[in-house]
């Protein structure tokens, strides 16, 4: 605590040191810091966030519930309950006991969950956006207020993948850089809207749970397959009704004549050409350029892709055409005229239902967001003493690790590298400090015995309802102590 006389007498305000992270603001009386989620009250260094509790009601979707302020009472049961690290506090220096260690009797069996609010600096989300519009090549920058905060990655099955963030961004590049990828990170992690734009192609607002906008249009859902597995799925119900039927895709065009689906079903050549490399019989790479027209190319027109039709390998006056995108968003009927030169003619009503019985097939759009980070370091200290062994169990199985109470896939070989789903926490479960770093809810749940196996801290362990009635402090000595230790 600091205390200094200014000009005219003046006596400056007290304020604390708070060591909850590196960057080590003083706060004054009734103020927070700089990372909003630590204030001055009353002479203390306090959590502004409750702790949050999760029971077996959220799985029936009810609600999460912060046990700040209610009346607690010795009949609940710890079986329904899980205490995540969300208000919980941090350890920094990592050397302390996690602020919570909570135990716990679940099926006969005593547990101890160790959480914390863990600062990552190794830490980044992985996005996957429904769309068959081309976002920009793999590999292209993404940048949000001019700043690069990652790059597109590959393209899968109707959908395409960004790697934002990571230490590289966060403290490699510049100071604006490092901030506003910590900014987008918070804002995603958080369930936010945050408008990225990739180089060279679109820009798009992403949000956790949303439909994507691609340059300004809400995609509204995700192709039912590449235009080979529609052609699959759908040529029985195209034959007898139409003569051909070409289904429009960046990746595998189909068509149905010659591919195997119509051949079983002894479905007549037509004398059709496609532009484009054939890998298979009745598929085609590379028909146009990835874009953002029919089936994720740059086209507008879907006749660009054909060639000049061959009278001697079927095609005759009057023959129909059906070209239809993998969404069933753009779809055309065409006949041949005299020439062999399609004509566009309304789509009859016998066709019609197909094409709706494409879009019918095809998923919601929405933005997934994904949180990777790596939970190594020395926020293990906080868990035991001998951190290795804290890895080697989790890696084995023996200690499970969950992100605000939302299960997390390990990746494996060395360390604790997690993913886990945003949309499975509780809202507004991430904070940020101003290093720049995340500041992430983590918890990680284990036997009993295990944990004293562990070297854990085990004269830290407390009952689960003991930290509630307690109001969520450390209660030694009679005296209330704060999670976050204070230095006055």
């Amino acid at each position: 605590m600091t205390q200094a006389s200014g000009k005219a007498g003046r006596v400056r305000e007290q304020k604390i040191r708070c060591d909850a992270c590196p960057v080590m603001c003083y706060i004054g009386e009734g103020k927070i810091g700089a990372c909003d989620r630590y204030a001055n009250h009353g002479g203390e260094i306090v959590r502004c966030d409750p702790l949050t509790v999760l029971d077996r009601t959220v799985a029936q979707g009810g609600d999460v519930r912060p046990f700040l302020g209610r009346d607690w009472h010795d009949g609940l049961s710890t079986e329904d309950l899980f205490v995540t690290a969300v208000g919980a506090g941090t350890t920094y220096p990592d050397y302390k006991p996690a602020p919570f260690l909570a135990s716990r009797e679940v099926d006969g069996a005593d547990f101890v969950t160790v959480v914390t609010e863990a600062i990552f600096s190794y830490c980044g989300v992985k996005v996957k956006i429904d769309t068959d519009r081309h976002l920009g090549r793999e590999g292209a920058v993404i940048r949000h207020q001019g700043e690069a905060v990652g790059l597109m990655i590959t393209s899968e099955y109707g959908s395409q993948m960004m790697s934002l963030g990571g230490v590289d961004h966060l403290t490699g590049g510049s100071k604006a850089e490092g901030r506003v990828t910590c900014d987008v990170l918070l804002r995603l992690l958080n369930r936010e809207a945050v408008t990225l734009t990739v180089e060279d192609g679109a820009e798009i607002v992403v949000q956790a749970g949303k439909a994507p906008i691609v340059d300004g249009l809400r995609e509204e859902r995700m192709r039912v397959g590449c235009g080979s597995a529609t052609i699959g799925m759908f040529a029985s119900q195209w034959y007898g009704l139409v003569d051909e039927v070409v289904v429009v895709d960046d990746h595998i065009t189909g068509v149905v004549s010659e591919h195997q689906a119509g051949k079983v079903l002894g479905w007549p050549d037509t004398g059709i050409r496609i532009k484009g490399r054939r890998s298979t019989p009745g598929r085609y790479f590379q028909v146009a350029e990835p874009g953002r027209g029919w089936g994720g190319t740059d086209i507008e027109d879907p006749l660009s892709i054909l060639g000049p039709w061959l009278a001697k390998k079927g095609a005759r006056e009057g023959l129909t055409l059906l070209m239809v995108s993998t969404t069933g968003e753009h779809a055309a009927y065409y006949e041949l005229d005299a020439q062999l030169v399609p004509q566009e003619r309304p789509m009859p009503a016998r066709i019609k239902p197909s094409v709706a019985l494409i879009a019918e097939n095809c998923e919601p759009a929405l933005c997934t967001v994904m949180f990777m980070g790596g939970a190594g370091g020395s926020l293990r200290s906080g868990v035991t003493r001998n951190p290795v062994k804290l890895t080697e169990a989790v890696q084995a199985g023996r200690a499970e690790v969950t992100v605000g109470g939302a299960k997390s896939y390990v990746w494996p070989g060395g360390g604790i590298t997690l993913m886990a789903d945003v949309m499975q926490t509780p809202k507004g479960a991430f904070g940020m400090v101003p290093t720049p770093a995340i500041v992430a809810p983590l918890e990680f749940t284990v036997l009993k015995q295990e944990y004293e196996a562990l070297g854990g801290h085990t004269e830290a362990v407390r009952d689960v309802i003991d930290i509630l009635q307690s109001g969520g402090f450390y209660a030694r000595d009679s005296q209330v102590i704060f999670p976050q230790e204070r230095k006055q």
